[in-house]
């Protein structure tokens, strides 16, 4: 698959790049995707949830009616779950949720991802271009140069690192920047349109490419 590389006026370069098909067309595997973005999701969580169990609330432990007589039923202490303010059964204790992925699945789920989004005609090559510094508002005109509104979920992927523009599009809620060597299957997903920067198909092409 072929595609022409925008200017960022938004007029066509006149140059061409390929798309290699081993990255760009293969068949996807949504099970891949599914596991890669689960996995991302889950290393994002930070684990620290917590409740008092019985043994941990700062309650007496006085019994606190006898055990035979009473006429109700018996009770050992304030601490128990069925009071207002005692101790949690079962609940949730400090875990780590991250787990492994196989490095060819996680490819393959990356190669999956670009397929979708090749298919659905939602990548954009752009000629490489600098900031003489950080201003959103020359970030922000690029995007609607090539005609993508405010509400659309832009992905712009780099071939190296730029700090000028990562930080141009920081304040930018719904824009992400990110280097071709950070990009993960959930950013992909995320996206609705996926800008690549020109040099960025090359490396992709030959990251994945091989894998």
């Amino acid at each position: 698959m072929e595609l022409s590389v925008y200017k960022i006026d938004g007029q066509e370069s006149g140059k061409k790049v390929t798309l290699d098909d081993t990255v760009f067309g293969i068949e996807p595997n949504d099970h891949a995707i599914y596991l890669d973005v689960k996995q991302y999701l889950a290393n994002q969580r930070q684990g620290t949830h917590k409740t008092k169990e019985r043994s941990e609330v700062a309650y007496s432990t006085k019994k606190i009616v006898r055990q035979k007589g009473s006429g109700g039923a018996r009770h050992g202490s304030i601490k128990a779950p069925i009071y207002v303010g005692g101790g949690r059964t079962f609940g949730p204790k400090p875990r780590d949720y991250s787990f492994k992925l196989n490095k060819k699945l996680k490819q393959l789920a990356r190669k999956s991802a670009l397929t979708y989004k090749a298919k659905d005609a939602a990548i954009t090559v752009l000629e490489q271009f600098n900031l003489d510094a950080p201003k959103t508002s020359q970030f922000t005109a690029i995007c609607e140069n090539l005609k993508m509104d405010g509400k659309a979920k832009v992905l712009m992927v780099l071939p190296e690192i730029n700090n000028n523009i990562y930080l141009s599009s920081r304040n930018l809620q719904r824009v992400k920047v990110v280097t071709s060597s950070e990009l993960t299957t959930y950013d992909i997903v995320n996206a609705t349109n996926l800008v690549l920067i020109d040099g960025t198909v090359d490396v992709l092409n030959q990251q994945l490419g091989q894998a």
